[in-house]
């Protein structure tokens, strides 16, 4: 019995019997993600191209080839003791318990093959992100015509109930191109572009080979460590809603700016740049529109996870005028607001904040953005 356990476990863990096709476990294949196989040409990229792609490590690969291939459902479980608990399995007609001695070694294999298996869920896995480009417009200007690219950033593996969306054109992600290669010329050497056309541009096929490309190459730049983590990819996707919302908040339109705000504040969440100055100045103008349209669940929400980003930082310029917001937050919600209170006092006290400091709002019109 026990010996049939540990087949199947090691038929779980290790994919044995996987469906034909699917990859195999390697850091080959993670070092060198099917991406770096772009061509320069768009004209090769239809055939390929016939879909969305998104990056993942192997493990979560092979999670998903283990499920189809492991019969019955066998998968570890964190907290079961028995054999036949732990792997979902009963015994056969006919077959009787083993030993308790041998039972207890079995489950001892057991459970040091489980930790092994969740250690290795746990290393070499990027977040997975969907790049898919929904629609193109021609637009027609004055002086230029050109085509806007709308694309969604969504989670894969999950149902993503807010997506968040950015409208780019060509011009666009060939600026990101050039920046990313000046800085980046090595991590860059294996990532291809679209060429620019002399004719033919605006042609149903030449758009929509470029939205296949442009897929592939943010999925491409996503799935480098370096790329993924760098201002300008970053700022690619989020300064322009920045830039619009602070105008917005500016001119008074609270709705229009919120929903600006909100799409910043997804794009963040989803390129993991949740801790950075663009982030906090997003969570303050969440709280501003939040307030003035009378939300204030919502302006407190927003007021909190900034406070918690700002533990530490005890000379950030938007601590002050976060507590201030929180407090008053807190009490027009009928909340205890004597934590907020004293860390705003004893900022006060150490001369890190003024008596009266700017308010969230004021900040937000003056701040400078890039």
């Amino acid at each position: 019995m026990a010996s049939r356990i540990l087949h199947r476990l090691r038929h779980a863990l290790t994919g044995e019997g996987e469906q034909e096709g699917l990859p195999a476990c390697g850091l080959e294949a993670e070092e060198f993600p099917e991406s770096s196989e772009l061509e320069d040409d768009t004209e090769g990229l239809s055939t390929r191209l016939s879909g969305t792609l998104s990056f993942t490590s192997n493990y979560e690969e092979e999670d998903e080839a283990e499920e189809e291939a492991a019969p019955g459902g066998i998968r570890p479980g964190p907290g079961d003791t028995q054999d036949s608990e732990l792997l979902g399995v009963a015994p056969e007609d006919g077959e009787h318990s083993p030993p308790l001695a041998e039972r207890q070694g079995s489950n001892m294999l057991t459970r040091q093959l489980q930790e092994l298996w969740r250690k290795s869920r746990g290393s070499l896995m990027p977040q997975r992100l969907l790049f898919e480009v929904t629609s193109a417009n021609v637009v027609n200007e004055r002086s230029s015509k050109y085509v806007l690219y709308t694309v969604y950033l969504i989670r894969a593996g999950q149902f993503d109930k807010a997506p968040a969306t950015i409208t780019r054109r060509y011009s666009d992600f060939e600026q990101l191109n050039r920046h990313l290669r000046r800085r980046f010329s090595g991590d860059m050497a294996g990532v291809s572009f679209p060429r620019k056309r002399l004719r033919r541009n605006f042609t149903a096929e030449t758009i929509a080979k470029r939205s296949r490309a442009f897929e592939q190459f943010l999925s491409h730049l996503h799935s480098l460590p370096e790329i993924r983590h760098s201002a300008e990819f970053q700022q690619f996707f989020f300064l322009s809603d920045l830039r619009a919302a602070q105008r917005l908040t500016c001119t008074g339109l609270y709705c229009e700016a919120l929903a600006a705000w909100t799409n910043a504040h997804r794009l963040q969440d989803k390129l993991g740049a949740c801790r950075t100055g663009h982030f906090l100045l997003t969570l303050a103008g969440l709280a501003v529109c939040h307030q003035e349209l009378e939300q204030l669940a919502e302006a407190h929400a927003a007021s909190e996870q900034a406070l918690q980003l700002l533990e530490a930082q005890n000379s950030h310029p938007l601590l002050a005028p976060f507590l201030q917001a929180h407090v008053h937050l807190t009490w027009m919600l009928g909340q205890d607001k004597r934590q907020a209170e004293a860390r705003l006092q004893s900022l006060q006290d150490a001369g890190l904040a003024g008596p009266q400091p700017p308010t969230l709002k004021e900040l937000l019109v003056k701040q400078p953005l890039p």
